[in-house]
């Protein structure tokens, strides 16, 4: 049983992690810019200032604007969720255990073949949206022991050897299926 004090840093930490993966998808859409031309703030309306002479677009998400990223090859948990959401050039990937993608099983073997089929999925994701892990911004890693916590890196910098994404990582009490580990991603172009 997990202690209140835990729930609030799980809490505290995944609500970061959203915060962090919007301030990226602001900033790596591009429209993150010094404010000195007020008449196209005023004449766009999802132009929003945020103070101090910096100005956002917001994205609006459209029907148009949003696209569902469902590979071929990709476990079918049959959960409510799609494997990947792209919005304008973001991709939103949903987080992922190391999932046997022909029988949606975990992989046995611990958190290093949990976080190698994990990351395998989630290329998956990037490639059938145009990507790769060159274009991943942010992840957010999700184990349920500190002490994994050299194994899961030994693996995690075998697909980001140089240059890696934004990252946190949060100890849990417990992950779907007895997991070990569970990451989520967003990428941009």
């Amino acid at each position: 049983m997990t202690s209140p004090r835990s729930r609030v840093a799980a809490a505290l930490a995944g609500f970061a992690g959203l915060i962090l993966g919007m301030a990226v998808t602001v900033v790596l859409q591009g429209h993150l810019r010094a404010s000195g031309d007020s008449a196209s703030a005023e004449a766009s309306p999802d132009r929003r200032s945020l103070g101090g002479g910096w100005s956002a677009s917001l994205a609006v998400q459209s029907a148009d604007r949003r696209k569902v990223i469902r590979p071929e090859k990709t476990p079918n948990t049959g959960l409510p969720y799609s494997p990947g959401i792209l919005a304008g050039s973001t991709l939103y990937l949903s987080g992922n255990l190391g999932r046997d993608p022909v029988t949606a099983k975990l992989v046995p073997g611990g958190i290093e073949a949990e976080t190698r089929q994990a990351l395998a999925n989630m290329r998956e994701v990037l490639r059938t949206a145009g990507m790769d892990f060159k274009d991943v911004a942010s992840v957010t890693a999700y184990i349920t022991s500190f002490d994994d916590f050299a194994k899961f890196n030994a693996v995690y910098r075998e697909f980001f050897p140089n240059d890696p994404p934004a990252r946190a990582t949060v100890q849990v009490a417990a992950l779907n299926v007895g997991a070990r580990v569970e990451l989520q991603m967003i990428a941009a172009k």
